[in-house]
């Protein structure tokens, strides 16, 4: 049976005919709809109306019939789609947009992680955070959402992978809708915005069913949250493109625009990383320092340099004095001395070396408090064993295994590594989280930025961890 529905199954098929040719033709929505290589089938429906198909087939050994279904806005192209030439022109397609990988790790999985990252990215360069909506990461709790929109950070994940693996076109779309998005709305950067650069819409339900155990909900809260960390991650990826030689004059633009919004913004209270209550989260003030350090260091040499470099010390400083736990390792904000993964990441992106104190004290502690078996938890909720709270957090996971390689530990970080790889579905789709005790996976899927951070482990750890850059040339 194909039953076509659109606006979440409120517009049924409609206009429906077959042509002289024996293609199905109707209307779905403001789409066009053509269905060949089922001229037998039959039209059916409720009282009156053809809402559907019905096809009968039966098939001897060997044999084949392709059945095309085509939808779009204007008028479908005549002739119909041939389906053989069709798949060839999808292969050649395909393997000419994912590159070869060879120097990383699990070569077959990183280019299935690109070529996922690839899909989920949009003519205009924006990539939506999942392909799906709605699937809950815990039954029941109302914990569901709607990722099927660009979030700033998890673009500029992406691309700063792609920048560590195999720079091209990818981590030019990222650049691009990040830039655009920066010259749009400045200090004003929303976290996540739709695949066109518009307003991600306020979260509503549907009358729909849902999934099991979830709620039908669509929509995202983040459209009216401040997240300071997209700052500095979007100017760790134009500082990535940057060194690659790929950051145009509207690049630079948007990059003055990111320093100025942190210069201007960096004392507010965020919702950080974890879109939670506005703090003065740890990790968004060390992550824009990182990203100020990593572009002063791509810049030419100059006066913006030399801003950019000393605005980064000004925001360690001051973060060091008031958010620097007594046992020596970053706790989550000045008011919260407990532990957070996202402390991991501003070391791996060079805004402090490995043999840092800090540096060492944080991963020691994480994987002391926050790990079980090989598997990362982003923080602790309450008093819960961990994996009641909540899935293990792939991404995290992934951030593990780079914060050992950082250290040297390259056994841990293959096992780390390793274990997070293999928490996939059948077809090899990691989503946000991971049920350890169920061995299921939890929420959207698949979820980009944990393909974005298995893809960039996969390219540093199939080298050696260079002395991580930690300050601007002279200028």
């Amino acid at each position: 049976m194909l039953h076509p529905v659109a606006g979440y199954g409120r517009e049924p098929m409609r206009e429906v005919r077959r042509s002289a040719a024996g293609e199905w033709q109707a209307r779905l929505g403001g789409l066009a709809l053509r269905w060949s290589g089922a001229e037998d089938a039959r039209p059916e429906g409720d009282g009156g109306t053809h809402d559907r198909f019905t096809l009968e087939l039966e098939l001897a050994e060997g044999r084949q019939r392709d059945l095309v279904l085509e939808l779009g806005a204007g008028p479908l192209r005549t002739p119909a789609v041939h389906p053989g030439r069709a798949w060839a022109a999808t292969e050649q397609a395909w393997a000419s947009a994912v590159p070869g990988l060879a120097g990383t790790v699990a070569v077959r999985d990183t280019r299935q992680a690109y070529a996922v990252l690839r899909g989920l990215t949009s003519a205009g360069g924006g990539m939506v955070a999942a392909a799906t909506t709605s699937l809950p990461e815990r039954a029941e709790e109302g914990r569901n959402y709607d990722y099927r929109y660009v979030w700033i950070r998890d673009q500029a994940y992406a691309g700063q992978a792609v920048a560590a693996a195999a720079p091209g076109p990818l981590l030019d779309d990222a650049v691009r809708f990040t830039t655009a998005r920066l010259h749009a709305d400045g200090p004003g950067l929303s976290p996540a915005y739709t695949v066109d650069g518009r307003p991600v819409p306020d979260q509503h339900p549907l009358d729909l069913p849902g999934y099991p155990g979830g709620y039908d909900r669509i929509g995202n809260h983040v459209n009216r949250q401040f997240q300071l960390d997209c700052f500095g991650e979007a100017l760790l990826l134009l500082a990535a493109a940057a060194e690659h030689g790929r950051l145009d004059d509207d690049g630079w633009a948007a990059a003055r625009i990111a320093a100025g919004a942190v210069r201007q913004r960096w004392r507010e209270a965020d919702a950080g990383i974890w879109e939670l209550g506005n703090r003065d989260w740890t990790h968004s003030r060390l992550i824009c320092a990182a990203g100020l350090r990593r572009i002063a260091g791509a810049a030419p040499r100059g006066p913006a340099a030399r801003e950019w470099s000393a605005l980064a010390d000004t925001l360690l400083a001051d973060t060091g004095r008031r958010a620097l736990h007594p046992d020596g390792h970053w706790q989550r904000s000045p008011d919260d001395p407990s532990l957070d993964a996202a402390l991991l990441l501003p070391p791996l992106r060079g805004l402090l070396p490995a043999d840092d104190p800090r540096t060492r004290a944080t991963l020691r502690a994480y994987t002391a408090h926050l790990t079980d078996g090989y598997y990362a938890y982003r923080f602790r909720h309450d008093d819960r064993p961990l994996s009641k709270a909540e899935g293990a957090f792939l991404l995290c996971g992934f951030v593990t295994a780079l914060a050992e390689h950082q250290q040297g530990n390259e056994i841990d970080a293959y096992r780390w590594f390793e274990r997070n790889r293999a928490a996939c579905g059948a077809p090899g789709l990691f989503a946000e989280e991971y049920d350890v005790a169920q061995r299921r996976l939890l929420g959207n899927l698949p979820q980009a930025f944990v393909h974005a951070l298995m893809l960039e482990a996969s390219a540093r750890l199939a080298r050696p961890e260079a002395t991580a850059r930690t300050q601007p040339r002279p200028t």
